[in-house]
């Protein structure tokens, strides 16, 4: 199952405070988090440079606060200028309309950063190659793999590119010509290394990122050519070297004289040479004071041994023997820039502490955890953010409104993780000292604060034992915080709300009572406001009816109701199927409507019961996208009138109207109906094909699922299902049907028995007939 995702991404907490009776002492540990924070530098005393940096001592580039600042004073060097294009209008030609681009980076002529390429063989392609995808190509915009003879087996998530012929020099040549004729206009740099490379993938894009695009530049580890006499250097490529954009446009013309004319075994050396010959630049490895840092890996080399610094400071590492070792260097440079991260966020955190003098508020303005967002403020009663009562067993504010309900699941493995957290920085703080040991959770606090994340208050019961043996148990209290990190943007394809949308009403014959209402309603909302919407009936008769339908009609009247719309309205027509069937499943209904629509219709399968409104067609129309996403809303259903209002008619106790924000007073969201849904035919289709095989086997299945259920199982789209205020449901008690499932029929007697009334309605209900009972 899918979901679509713009969900903020919480790592497991980090900062840690320890509460003691006499003396509270406050600490801030790190776990891991992410923060983005304006980096701020604070210097004690004089210094010559005020303006440096001192968190950038011991980083990537060595002296680039220099550099930034040199290369500010020489802007005038930059071959970068901007220019305008003015718009003449030829009165002598007519007027064309300007097209416009979709999206304004594509208008504006804003490319990418970098592509990577990386050279393979067929021999590697399923070891090396596989360990470099796996390691960093998930770090990089784009990631080719090149190589000369395509291998049987191609592995999955690659992206390989075969030239038809495995010569090192020709596949070098085929590999900067793909490059140029495919994505020489949408990237700025393209980097270029073997399969036996290790690459550091944040490092290579800070490095880019640095860099100015709009020049010629070829950089990497220089090397001599066989003989040494001549200056000019080339870039190994065993360490990758970087290639801008303007120099692959200007080699692309010399390419074919370059395979002809240069006899080169090594295709680094040809690709220097032609360079060089035609375009008269050679490799560097500092530029803009900036240095293309590598290391070269001693053979049986341990990874985790390294502690050098030119090993800690490498952007990339060569050679790569077997696959393991990538990954072994992968972990180590994770583990060596996580342990820089730590650094740099006490340091962060040191600076913020020390502005904090300067501030209206002083030391007293600084929150818990330093550079974390403060708590959230309540401006009302109405904003205050509830904490959550729980033990290790229950928690007390459960999803269905129930006092008490088991800790399980998500829940459960959260509240384990964090009490393991808490006790493993107890430890940490106190050792070698005390060590502790979890007895037992006495009390658990939780909230979501969304300025800043998910907030614990821990009351533990610790057993404490000391060096000498001697062992206590203590009752402390401890606060968490799982701190909110980078918020993903999930990519969506683009979508507009002129898509015609096709309504698909299946009417039984007990149903037929509620037509007249969703008729009126639908000509209002949508008839009335010339909305792009069609309506269908699907009229479902049992075996008997269907016998009789010639001397009596059960939807005589709904089809006499759609005769009379369609007469007010001339250009109208709302067609009607009709269907026998003893078990109306919704999956046998919509096979019967895919079949009479083209495949790019948009489906909203509905009830009688339902109120369709402008509002909700829309997110209906940008919440389904096809061949990615369908939409199933969880419909607002009211409560029973006679149990909410009870002796008193609707209007007289303030009832709502029968649409609009005020509906939304005495009823739920009821989540345990899918009868409504939004999806593309395509989509449907092609899920139903994949579950064709299953129906095979077993022809009750198709009375056993929804339409839900085939997305969920057989389609690998984003199922969005999500609560809809403009989704609206007037009260009615619905006949379940025993011939459906058992998961089926058990969903709508629970939708029956929770739509009567709230707790307190009920509550109230039955005490007024206990009072009745007892006079």
């Amino acid at each position: 199952m899918g979901s679509s995702s713009f969900l903020p991404n919480m790592r497991l907490s980090s900062f840690l405070a320890v509460f003691r009776p006499a003396l509270p002492l406050i600490l801030g540990l790190s776990l891991g988090c992410s923060l983005s924070l304006l980096m701020v530098s604070w210097t004690q005393g004089d210094s010559d440079d005020p303006c440096r940096d001192e968190l950038g001592k011991g980083r990537l580039f060595l002296g680039r606060g220099d550099g930034f600042r040199e290369g500010r004073d020489g802007a005038g060097d930059e071959d970068f200028q901007p220019r305008i294009v003015p718009y003449h209008k030829d009165p002598n030609k007519p007027h064309k309309k300007v097209l416009r681009t979709r999206y304004i980076h594509t208008e504006l002529g804003i490319r990418e950063r970098l592509l990577v390429g990386v050279l393979t063989s067929r021999a590697t392609l399923n070891t090396l190659a596989v360990a470099v995808n796996r390691t960093v190509a998930h770090h990089f915009h784009r990631t080719f793999f090149f190589t000369g003879l395509r291998s049987p087996k191609v592995p999955h998530g690659m992206t390989v590119v075969a030239h038809g012929d495995d010569r090192p020099v020709w596949l070098m040549y085929e590999t900067v010509r793909h490059l140029h004729q495919h994505y020489g206009s949408d990237y700025d740099w393209f980097l270029l290394a073997q399969d036996d490379t290790y690459m550091q993938a944040e490092r290579l894009a800070e490095l880019v990122g640095h860099l100015s695009a709009g020049q010629d530049l070829y950089m990497g580890r220089a090397e001599e050519f066989i003989g040494g006499e001549e200056k000019a250097r080339y870039c190994h490529g065993g360490y990758g070297y970087l290639l801008s954009r303007s120099l692959l446009a200007r080699l692309q013309p010399h390419l074919d004289t370059c395979r002809n004319d240069i006899l080169s075994v090594r295709p680094d050396e040809w690709l220097g040479r032609c360079i060089i010959d035609y375009l008269g630049l050679s490799c560097v490895e500092v530029h803009q004071e900036m240095t293309y840092r590598y290391f070269e890996l001693g053979k049986n080399a341990d990874p985790e041994r390294e502690a050098s610094a030119e090993f800690k400071s490498a952007f990339t590492v060569h050679p790569v023997s077997e696959p393991n070792l990538m990954y072994r260097l992968h972990k180590r440079f994770s583990r060596i820039e996580l342990e820089w991260t730590y650094q740099q966020i006490q340091q962060l955190q040191m600076q913020i502490s020390n502005l904090s003098d300067l501030t209206p508020e002083g030391k007293a303005g600084i929150t818990w955890p330093v550079g974390i967002n403060p708590p959230f403020k309540p401006k009302t009663r109405f904003e205050v953010l509830n904490w959550d009562y729980f033990t290790e067993e229950h928690i007390y504010s459960c999803a269905d409104g129930s006092p008490k309900c088991e800790m399980r699941g998500a829940d459960r493995a959260d509240v384990g993780a964090v009490l393991e957290v808490a006790v493993e920085r107890l430890n940490q703080l106190y050792q070698p000292q005390v060590r502790f040991r979890k007895r037992r959770l006495l009390n658990g606090y939780r909230r979501f604060d969304p300025t800043r994340g998910m907030e614990y208050i821990l009351d533990l019961a610790l057993e404490a034992f000391t060096q000498k043996g001697h062992s206590q148990v203590l009752a402390r209290r401890v606060h968490l915080l799982r701190p909110l990190s980078a918020v993903e943007i999930i990519p969506m394809p683009y979508v507009t709300e002129a898509t015609r949308v096709q309504v698909i009403l299946p009417v039984t014959a007990q149903d037929q009572d509620y037509v007249g209402n969703f008729l009126d309603t639908y000509v209002t909302n949508t008839l009335d406001t010339h909305d792009n919407v069609l309506l269908t009936f699907l009229f479902i008769y049992d075996p008997f009816d269907a016998q009789r339908v010639s001397q009596s009609d059960v939807f005589a009247g709904v089809k006499a109701m759609i005769g009379e719309v369609e007469k007010r309205y001339g250009d109208v027509k709302i067609p009607w199927i009709s269907v026998k069937t003893e078990v109306p499943s919704q999956v046998k209904l919509m096979d019967i409507i895919s079949k009479k629509h083209p495949v790019d219709t948009l489906f909203f399968l509905t009830s009688v019961w339902t109120e369709v409104n402008a509002d909700f067609l829309n997110r209906c129309r940008m919440n389904s996208i096809s061949s990615w996403q369908v939409f199933f809303p969880v419909h607002f259903q009211e409560f029973n009138p006679a149990v909410v209002y009870r002796e008193q008619p609707p209007s007289a106790a303030g009832a709502p109207p029968p649409f609009g924000p005020e509906a939304l007073r005495d009823g739920r969201f009821d989540r345990h109906a899918f009868e409504e849904a939004c999806f593309y035919n395509a989509d449907y289709m092609s899920a139903r094909t994949k579950m064709a095989a299953d129906v095979l086997d077993n022809e009750e299945l198709l009375e056993s699922v929804e339409v839900y259920d085939v997305f969920v199982r057989y389609s690998g789209l984003h199922v969005f299902r999500a609560v809809e205020p403009a989704l609206v449901q007037k009260y009615v008690r619905r006949a379940c049907n025993p011939r459906f499932s058992e998961d089926v029929y058990h969903r709508c007697v629970l939708s029956n028995l929770e739509s009567l009334g709230s707790r307190s309605h009920l509550a109230m209900a039955l005490f007024e007939q206990d009072q009745a009972n007892s006079t």
